[in-house]
């Protein structure tokens, strides 16, 4: 008989099963091991919203393995992730087995893989926080109340097979609602006026920013040649300089909802592919737990950190005392620490991943030493200028110490000009005078590094729910991402209209918002889960009843085309679904035939691309310029899906010249093939962790 650790997943297994030895049997239970029914609503909302948990049958065989290991163990040790889903695996894995055996188990957590954190973790086992249980059950119950009670209504309101989620659909509002600002948003034209000056050592521009004492707003060409007339021969003269030292501190270590940001901008990488490297170097015990709202960091993780920065950059950049910074989270029991490297000395170039796991890996390190460093310190000048009643300024800035900015490699400062040496009362020399047109932007579009944001400040949702959002909306067709970009889609925008209407609570920002909060005063103890579910359920399924009775039916838009069906001759409409636009058969559901969109829409695709006046080495046909689902330019064979010859370097800079070209090696092209198809097996659905 051995003492038994199980954990979630294969990897953590194996990295846990080095540092325990032969005393120990580690073991997988593969993610949660009961769940709710998928086809059936599985709550008693007449029994005190008991739950009705079941063995999915994927789950079955791995189930009974862990169920007679667990009988026969000597010890039961689980050590499953430190929060609530973590806790909930637990309770559920003793729940299996708690008539059978005599025993009781030891919870473990711990919130980075190494051997001192475990040893440290066995040697304080404690039991299952039914706190942090509770929270999980409330959260999941809520979620089917929501979803089984309001997704039969959109199937015969709107459409058969739709669905809504508690937390998803107010997420889906956010993107209606930027798109729906986007289109009512009016441009306005403006005017700016620069002046390009030579003083007498050196050269600068200056914004032209007020007439007498009053601020300038230029807004026609009109105004801007009126302006320039009055400008002509006037005397440019220095007459203030404003001398400040200004400083830049650095950021917080990583939270969840700031590495998916900053992995998003930085990297171009979705939420979920992010937290799906993140998993896999937390297994690989290479970074702490990466789902965490706290910005805190252990003290020998400090220690480690201040050690490296002395080390490695100096002590000019090692501050007096360590810095530490401030917890947003509530939750004393997911207020753990902050996303960091396990051991500070590894570097990117020293890990055994590559590729997106290693260059997050560097995000990660970067910004964890970067937070323990010096603020970086600037010489930023001000410079007035006048010509006649008009005032010109100038901003200079020199990085005089670059601090935390040369570990976490960010540009210093770059957009302000550094300003020649100048007095008051110098006379400057006008090269030119600058005009140009402007339009005011309308809000751009939620991207995943800004849609997390805008969650995270709404308190929609907690650092473990971002990525599954925004996944969710996706796979129901909801949104699209194009360029990084979210999209609504006409069924996305009419289900969101259906919902705000129809219950005005459920999509309400700030209701999602006390729920959450709900949620984790069950986590801290402060209330109880049963009592929670009927204070909402009451009036939620009155509303729900009244809907099912008084709501009309909505009709889709859909777009009629010219092409008649070929089974029933009626016109062929163009459809959304799951892999985008399709042409149905306006019949349905007499007639069900469908068929891919082609013809027309093909060749207009194929007229916007561009061309490169190069032949592809395959097939000779027209090498043309496209782009991935995420945006990023390949160079691909026109000839496409007939020949897949694709690169992502320009034909031209790899010896492939315009027309008569020499082809390159048969391993070239299929190596850069393989290429652009692996980038886009990342942007298929990855089920979460």
């Amino acid at each position: 008989m051995k003492n038994l650790v199980i954990v979630e997943s294969p990897t953590k297994a194996r990295t846990l099963g080095q540092f325990l030895g032969d005393k120990y049997s580690v073991l997988a239970s593969m993610g949660h091991v009961r769940d709710l029914p998928k086809s059936e609503f599985g709550v008693d909302v007449l029994k005190n919203f008991e739950p009705r948990y079941v063995i999915p049958k994927a789950k079955q065989k791995q189930v009974n393995i862990l169920k007679k290991e667990m009988i026969d163990a000597k010890k039961l040790i689980l050590a499953t992730d430190p929060d609530r889903e973590g806790e909930a695996i637990a309770w559920h894995l003793w729940e299996l087995v708690k008539n059978e055996v005599k025993f009781v188990p030891k919870r473990v957590v711990f919130h980075e893989i190494t051997e001192e954190a475990v040893k440290e973790a066995f040697d304080s086992p404690f039991e299952i926080d039914m706190r942090l249980v509770d929270a999980q059950q409330a959260r999941r119950v809520l979620d089917r109340l929501v979803g089984y009670r309001i997704s039969p209504i959109l199937w015969q309101k709107i459409k058969r097979g739709l669905s809504a989620g508690r937390v998803q659909s107010v997420a889906l509002k956010l993107i209606v609602d930027r798109e729906r600002e986007i289109e009512k948003f009016k441009s306005e034209e403006y005017w700016t006026i620069e002046a390009d000056l030579e003083a007498k050592k050196g050269k600068l521009s200056a914004k032209l920013s007020k007439k007498a004492t009053k601020n300038l707003k230029l807004k026609t060409k009109k105004e801007v040649d009126e302006v320039l007339g009055e400008l002509k021969g006037a005397e440019y003269k220095v007459t203030d300089i404003v001398k400040k030292e200004a400083k830049s501190y650095p950021p917080p270590p990583f939270t969840t909802s700031t590495m998916q940001q900053a992995a998003a901008t930085n990297l171009g990488y979705t939420a979920k592919r992010t937290m799906v490297l993140a998993q896999d170097l937390y297994e690989n015990g290479l970074i702490s737990y990466m789902r965490t709202d706290s910005v805190n960091l252990a003290t020998s993780a400090v220690t480690q950190i201040r050690k490296l920065v002395e080390e490695k950059f100096g002590k000019d950049y090692l501050p007096e005392k360590p810095k530490a910074y401030k917890v947003k989270s509530k939750v004393a029991q997911e207020a753990h620490e902050a996303i960091r490297p396990t051991h500070v000395q590894v570097t990117s170039d020293k890990l055994q991943v590559t590729g997106d796991a290693a260059r997050l890996y560097d995000l990660i390190w970067r910004r964890a030493v970067a937070c323990q460093m010096k603020e970086a310190v600037y010489d930023q000048t001000t410079v007035d200028i006048t010509a006649g009643d008009f005032l010109f300024s100038a901003r200079g800035s020199i990085v005089k110490f670059d601090g935390w900015l040369k570990a976490h490699g960010q540009a210093a400062n770059g957009e302000e000009q550094r300003l020649p040496e100048l007095t008051v009362g110098e006379l400057l020399k006008l090269l030119k005078l600058i005009d140009e047109q402007h339009f005011t932007e309308p809000p751009a579009r939620y991207t995943d590094a800004t849609l997390v944001k805008a969650l995270e400040q709404h308190e929609i949702g907690r650092p473990s729910t971002y990525a599954p959002i925004i996944s969710t909306i996706i796979e129901r067709n909801y949104v699209i991402r194009q360029e990084r970009k979210f999209f609504p889609t006409d069924l996305g925008v009419t289900v969101c209209d259906f919902l705000v209407k129809n219950f005005p609570d459920i999509m309400d920002i700030s209701f999602t918002a006390e729920m959450e909060e709900e949620l984790d005063q069950i986590a801290r103890g402060e209330r109880e889960w049963r009592p929670t579910m009927a204070d909402f359920y009451k009036p939620f399924s009155a509303e729900v009843d009244k809907v099912e009775r008084e709501a009309k039916k909505v009709k889709l838009k859909v777009e009629v085309t010219d092409e008649k069906c070929e089974l029933c001759g009626k016109p062929m409409v163009i459809r959304e679904g799951r892999y985008g636009k399709f042409m149905a058969c306006s019949g349905f559901p007499e007639c069900r035939n469908t068929k891919p969109l082609e013809s027309k829409e093909v060749q207009k695709k194929e007229e916007e691309l561009e061309k490169s006046g190069i032949k592809c080495p395959k097939c000779s046909s027209e090498i043309v310029i496209r782009k991935t689902r995420r945006g990023r330019v390949f160079y691909g064979c026109s000839s496409y899906p007939k020949c897949n010859w694709a690169s992502w370097e320009d034909p031209s800079k790899v010896g492939i010249g315009p027309a008569k070209n020499q082809s390159p090696s048969a391993a070239k092209t299929d190596s850069a093939n393989q290429g652009v198809k692996e980038s886009e097996k990342l942007e298929e659905p990855v089920k979460e962790s």
